[in-house]
């Protein structure tokens, strides 16, 4: 007996040749970092690339799937003033960052991880 399925088989990719997941990446003055990690397939992830401004300083030709790891500059001034992620990557696989015990940047792939509340 074969099995038949209305969308597709659930193996392959729902969104063709993109990656599911964007994580963007962005440092505060005081250089606090702050990860933003979005699901194409969800219904309520969203994401704000450029922030409020005059076009000018946007990025420009954002496109889904093409990384992007050059919002600073060799003197580590923003390279777009109005770019809210200043590296932002795309990738099929589901990671999940955290800072351990120990202070270091894991990246736990494909296994969830519960991050505390009110640290």
């Amino acid at each position: 007996m074969s099995t038949n399925y209305i969308f597709g088989n659930p193996q392959e990719d729902q969104l063709g040749d993109n990656p599911k997941y964007f994580y963007g990446l962005r440092r505060t003055d005081a250089g606090d970092l702050y990860l933003a990690k979005v699901n194409q397939l969800s219904k309520t992830d969203s994401v704000t690339i450029n922030n409020g401004g005059t076009s000018d300083n946007n990025m420009p030709d954002f496109q889904s799937g093409v990384d992007f790891y050059e919002g600073r500059d060799v003197n580590h001034t923003l390279a777009y003033s109005n770019l809210n992620y200043e590296q932002f990557r795309w990738d099929d696989r589901n990671i999940f960052y955290y800072i351990d015990a120990d202070g270091q940047l894991v990246a736990r792939v494909n296994a969830n991880y519960t991050y505390p509340t009110g640290v």
